[in-house]
């Protein structure tokens, strides 16, 4: 049984880093609807001739899903590949020694 706890520990980081960053890119995505929805005066405002704030706001929510995207794909390949690569390796161990 000892080596399924730091399975359920991977596990659950990976479920706590992907809901963090569920939870933002939900938060990013509802302001920005709320905002055209409720602010569409605030979004008309030109920042220069043909790009008004809602244009910008639209396209940086866009590219904030690539970020958090990135994030992830980073997090994953640093931490969570090598945790998991870890783990099965104590556990081809432990394994290993088991046998009679």
């Amino acid at each position: 049984m000892s080596t399924t706890d730091p399975i359920h520990a991977i596990a659950a980081r990976r479920w706590a880093i992907a809901l963090t960053l569920s939870a933002l890119m939900l938060a990013i995505y509802l302001g920005f609807i709320l905002l055209v929805a409720f602010g569409r005066p605030l979004l008309s405002t030109l920042l220069s001739p043909g790009l008004s704030l809602g244009i910008l706001l639209g396209a940086l929510t866009i590219v904030s899903c690539w970020i958090l995207s990135i994030v992830y794909v980073v997090w994953a390949n640093r931490g969570y590949d090598e945790a998991v690569a870890r783990a099965v390796a104590a556990a081809s161990t432990a394994g290993s020694g088991r046998k009679s």
